[in-house]
């Protein structure tokens, strides 16, 4: 058998840094979900002002659509909100708590 001769011209590849830190990663995946969270209810207005906008012109088929999409817009803004407040609670429920 002949030896494995490993004498390429090429750099190896390099590595990712992988986040082995647990509070990095939580704080990362976090910091995404109240963006998305964020993001997903400023979509959901928009689009809820659209329909309107197509009622009031004229271009909407169907009420029923126009009512759905204000009402996603809605829910989405209540559940940002309790979010919201949920967050806040945990935070003073820190705030309490004795060293």
């Amino acid at each position: 058998m002949n030896p494995i001769n490993i004498t390429s011209g090429a750099p190896p590849l390099p590595l990712n840094q992988v986040v082995t830190n647990p509070i990095e990663q939580t704080k990362n995946n976090f910091g995404n979900i109240i963006k998305d969270t964020i993001a997903n209810t400023v979509k959901a207005e928009q689009q809820g002002e659209q329909a309107i906008e197509r009622l009031a012109s004229g271009q909407a088929k169907n009420l029923h659509e126009v009512m759905i999409s204000v009402e996603k817009a809605d829910i989405s803004l209540k559940m940002l909100v309790q979010f919201r407040n949920k967050a806040l609670q945990a935070y003073e429920e820190v705030l309490r708590m004795q060293i």
